[in-house]
């Protein structure tokens, strides 16, 4: 049984809008919807993209790494904590820092790349 049904690529920006719009465009897909906290949504045929806006982002210095890229998966789930038991058993490991529990849950894959369990991927997104 698969521990999430759908899921997000979240891209940090220090500008949410002009970067949805270019992946609109780029993509042939169209903003879907924007929450109160800023990050703006974009939706394609093949893919779902949030723009998250982050204090104090910096790009990232590809091909050096003295700032890595800024890229993590939002994957929807219905029960977090289940879907943390789950993900666990598959080998992830939970972060230590959990800003907000109750509506996500930061999780590493077994190579360390970070990615949220979330509750906040709305419906239609499914």
């Amino acid at each position: 049984m698969a521990v999430a049904q759908t899921g997000f690529v979240s891209l940090d920006c220090s500008d949410a809008q002009p970067l949805a719009d270019f992946w609109a465009a780029m993509l042939g897909g169209e903003v879907a919807f924007t929450t109160a906290k800023g990050t703006i949504c974009v939706r394609t045929d093949w893919v779902w993209l949030a723009m998250i806006e982050i204090a104090d982002y910096r790009p990232p210095t590809w091909p050096e790494n003295s700032v890595p890229k800024q890229m993590h998966l939002d994957l929807a789930v219905d029960d977090l904590p289940a879907a943390a038991a789950q993900a666990q058993e598959l080998g992830a490991t939970p972060a230590v820092m959990q800003p907000a529990p109750e509506l996500r849950r930061i999780m590493f894959d077994p190579a360390g790349h970070p990615f949220c369990l979330t509750t906040q991927i709305p419906a239609a997104a499914r």
